[in-house]
Formats: structure tokens, sequence, C-alpha cells
């Protein structure tokens, strides 16, 4: 759990096309785009995450002597093959689409240029670490939706899936707006801020309730929230919670930040109730926090109900992604580099028409409304084509070409999306705090319209390709 090189974090496929490279075509320079085809929990958009570690992984990249050791115990490889992973590193270039942006299927969240040795290694840790960031990213971004305004809270580490799932699931998490963590060692390693209250054994290990909570008190006047269902929410928990805050109030000790938190039961009944109680009692202030297996379904209809509560704990069906375990991101190779210097497009063909490949070298441009600043589509383009956004500008759907829009120049700005991170194996690219990215992910998400922000049928954002790639694209179906 202490070790950092991820080095053999990868399938066997990777080493042994590795050897077959080594042999035949080392030296051949190759494109390979990181995508994905839908967006998870049938979203509207994704948020994409996980650059920070991508970077951490590809300049901690080399094979040490207890790794080739292994590697040759394996008995699959030349010692020629060997001798040159003892002398490894990523020497290419990558660019990527920055932490917290907003993105949709088919475009690049990553493109590596490098020696293909190189590109086809790092393909399985880049995916691990973008497919479950940019999940769980996502997935939070939803619950934050539905939530509309009040704090989110992350409460999944115990359910997690391995300490790895934890704690890089809190920082995803945060990043798609949380407003905190009950992970420490996310808390300690991202510098983002941690939450929580008590259990039930916290009151269970006293000999009545009214006494836990006034111990409870006594630890954390700052910041005081009770946890009142251990025996009977509305009978027991909210009285004695109240009980606690009046005697302290009486004593001239009134909390700063304090409340109740629910975690069973009806929750729109019960916190429409605790309310009823607080605001009677005088504690008009005093806030209720709820928990208990909740998603962004039962927030939605609890929400709907006027269910009485200012922030939520989410744990299970946050961290894992319950409903949706998996991003789907894919590594494909996209060209080749020619004896010129010039990078030929390539392309994967599938009867899976969604399977088919984008082909060549490519960037992407995001196309506002000049007007609203909303998102109007996003461009595929090649990496060397042009724009004069003074110029109309015609837009088409790829699949169904009938569908056309055209912008008027000077109604529109572009904004390119991938930047450089590596070039030539040096890293030129500084990652934001966790806490920066999470604030450009809320800013990111003000860019969409709401009809693309609906939890339930979201509109579709287009994400379109420029005619030359279009025609490049078809012409290689054809050649197949």
């Amino acid at each position: 759990m202490n070790r950092q090189d991820l080095t053999l974090l990868t399938d066997l496929y990777e080493l042994t096309m590795m050897q077959g490279y080594y042999k035949q075509k080392q030296n051949e320079v190759v494109i390979f785009d990181v995508f994905f085809r839908q967006n998870p929990c049938s979203n509207g958009y994704s948020v994409c995450a996980g650059l920070e570690q991508v970077i951490d992984y590809i300049k901690k990249l080399n094979f040490t002597y207890e790794d080739v050791d292994y590697l040759r115990s394996l008995g699959i490889f030349s010692e020629d093959f060997l001798h040159y992973l003892s002398g490894f590193h990523f020497s290419g270039d990558i660019y990527a689409i920055t932490e917290g942006t907003v993105v949709f299927p088919k475009e690049p969240l990553l493109k590596v240029v490098a020696p293909i040795m190189e590109a086809q290694l790092v393909e399985t840790a880049i995916l691990n670490i973008i497919n479950h960031q940019s999940l769980i990213a996502t997935k939070t971004s939803r619950i934050v939706s539905a939530a509309k305004g009040d704090g989110i809270m992350e409460f999944g580490l115990r359910r997690a899936q391995g300490p790895d799932a934890g704690l890089y699931g809190a920082r995803a998490a945060m990043i798609g707006g949380c407003v905190g963590t009950s992970n420490v060692l996310a808390g300690q390693t991202f510098d983002v801020p941690v939450m929580g209250t008590h259990a039930h054994s916290w009151i269970m290990s006293f000999s009545d309730e009214y006494t836990a909570f006034k111990h409870y008190a006594e630890l954390y006047p700052e910041n005081c929230t009770l946890l009142v269902d251990t025996y009977d929410t509305l009978k027991s928990g909210v009285p004695n919670a109240i009980r606690v805050f009046q005697e302290f109030k009486d004593a001239g000790r009134p909390f700063k930040k304090y409340g109740i938190r629910l975690d069973s039961g009806d929750l729109a009944y019960l916190s429409k109730q605790a309310r009823k109680m607080l605001d009677a009692a005088g504690f008009t202030d005093a806030a209720i926090c709820a928990s208990n297996d909740l998603d962004e379904y039962l927030l939605h209809d609890l929400k709907v109900q006027g269910a009485a509560i200012d922030s939520w704990g989410i744990g299970t069906n946050l961290i894992t992604s319950k409903d949706c375990p998996s991003f789907g991101g894919v590594y494909k190779l996209a060209a080749i580099q020619n004896e010129e210097g010039e990078f030929v497009p390539k392309i994967k063909v599938s009867e899976n028409t969604e399977k088919i490949t984008n082909p060549g070298n490519k960037t992407i441009y995001r196309i506002y409304d000049k007007k609203t600043g909303k998102i109007r589509a996003d461009l595929i383009c090649f990496a060397d084509e042009v724009y004069d956004i003074s110029q109309d500008l015609l837009l088409f759907d790829p699949i169904d070409t009938w569908k056309k829009t055209r912008l008027t120049g000077g109604s529109y700005t572009m904004r390119e999306l991938l930047v450089p991170v590596f070039r030539n194996g040096e890293c030129v690219y500084q990652s934001p705090s966790v806490m920066e990215i999470a604030e450009y992910c809320r800013q990111e998400k003000e860019t969409l319209w709401d009809e693309t922000k609906r939890l339930f049928y979201p509109h579709r954002v287009y994400v379109d390709l420029s005619q030359k790639l279009f025609d490049v694209k078809n012409s290689l179906l054809e050649r197949v």
C-alpha cells in the first residue's frame, strides 16, 4: 500500500506487445486517444478527473531491478528486451483535457504521442486512473445537482472497493462538488475539508441518550451535530438534542454550528417533524443532516416531498457509483507517423457503429454561445485546422448528416480543450489543487444548458466532426 511505483500496473499483453514492437518497429511514433462512448448513469455530460495521478504515474515510470527480475522469471521475455526495460523512461508527448472539465462521448480526454512501445505500455494504468476518477466525479455531480444547493458530504470510505478506491474516490467526489469528506487520509493528502459526526455506538456506550449528547456537546461546542435515531427519533432523539441545545444556551454557551443527523426511517416525514420541533423550541438555525443509503434518485424524491434537510451524507452509492460501476473509457490507436514526419490516420472498424474510431492527429474546440456563455457544441478536428470566429461556422451531425446548424460569425466563441501536459518526456503542466479544480468544475457546469443537467432524459450536447476529419474518416471506411 505504500508503494508509489505503478510501472507493473499493466496488463501482460502490453508487455508482450512491447517486446514485439522492440523486435520490429521500436522507433515508430504513434498517437493513441483516450475517449469514452457513453456518459455513465444516463447523464447528459461527464466530468473529467484523474490527470494529476496520470502525471505522477508517468513521472515515476521506470522498471526497477526487482521488476526486471520478476519479468525474467516469467520466461517469455528476451534478455535484450529486459535490458531495454531496465533503462526505460517515457520520452513522448501527452495532451489532455484539464480536470474538472465537462466532457462528452467520443472526444479525446487524453492524447499520447510517443514511440509505439512507450505509448502501448501506459494504456492500462492511464485507463485505470481516468476511468475511476471520472466515474466518481460524474456520479457526484449528479448527486450535487439533485441536491439543488444543499451540501453533499462524501461518507463512503468503508464501502469503497479498497483503500485506493476510497482515497481517490474521495478526491474525485470533491472535484464533482462535495463540500467535504469523512476520509481523513484524503483530507491530509489533498488538503480538502474533512467532516463527520458520531456513530450510534457513541450513544449506546452511555447509560442514556441525553448523557451521550451532553458529553459530545461538551467536547465539540464549535460544531455539534447529534445523531438522533438510535432509539426513537421523534420521541427520544430530537427532544434530548433540544434539551442539550437549551442547556448550553441557558448557560451562555450557544453553539456556533449545530444540528441533528437522521440516519434511518422516512427521511421526508422525520425531517419535517424534527424541523417543527426545533423551530418551536427556538432553534431555527439548527441544521438537519441526513444519511442512509442515499443516491441522486432518492434525494430528488425527498426534495420533491419537501424534506427539511440542509445537508446530505452520501456513502455507498456515491463512492462505488453503484448503479453504473464503470466509466467505459478506451485507448485506441489514431495515427502512425511516416518517414516524412506526417501522421497517417488509422481507423478501427466495427459492425457496431459506436465502436468505429475517429482517425488522425486531433484536437477539440468547444463552441460557446457568445451571448449566454453556454455550450453550443464540441468540434473534433485535425490538430492543424484553424478557425476564424468572425466567419460563419457550419456544424453537422456526423451520423445524421442532414442535421445542420450554421453559427453566424461573431455570435460564438471557441476554446481548445486539449492542453500540453508532457513534451519530450518532461512535464510542462502544473496541476491545480483539488479545491481549485472543484471550483473550476462548478464554473464548467454553469456553461451547460439546464436541459443538459436534467437528472432524467437530459438533452444531448452535440460532438461534431470537422468537414476535413469527416471526409478522411469516410475515405478510410470506403477503403476498408
